[in-house]
């Protein structure tokens, strides 16, 4: 899955402003510099934790990278919350099933302008 671009530049003009090669920041995220590189060129996409790591390495936020997975985590969630199946049952665990998929479709369907999804 290609990654947006603008993370990608932003991560790649951060590392460039700290001074720091691939190889640096690939040793202190305790990956490949191969995936690194891939990081910068839109390739792959790092995991939570190479994240917080290149947050806290590079002194910055990547607030692009959050909003877009944001962004793309309730699109997947609205297409899988309207082809999800009627339960067919009511047992004890699941008596907050309906309440909880109200609150889904509230958030996801019924006001998207306020997720970012207008």
């Amino acid at each position: 899955m290609l990654m947006t671009t603008q993370f990608a530049l932003d991560l790649r003009l951060s590392r460039r402003k700290a001074g720091l090669t691939q190889g640096d920041c690939a040793h202190l995220l305790e990956i490949q510099q191969s995936r690194f590189s891939d990081f910068e060129r839109g390739l792959q996409k790092p995991h939570l934790s190479e994240l917080c790591k290149l947050s806290i390495v590079l002194n910055r936020q990547f607030d692009t990278h959050i909003d877009e997975e944001m962004r793309q985590a309730r699109l997947a969630l609205k297409a899988r919350l309207l082809s999800l199946p009627e339960q067919r049952r009511m047992s004890a665990p699941t008596h907050n099933r309906s309440h909880t998929l109200q609150r889904l479709k509230r958030t996801l369907i019924f006001k998207p302008e306020q997720n970012g999804d207008a």
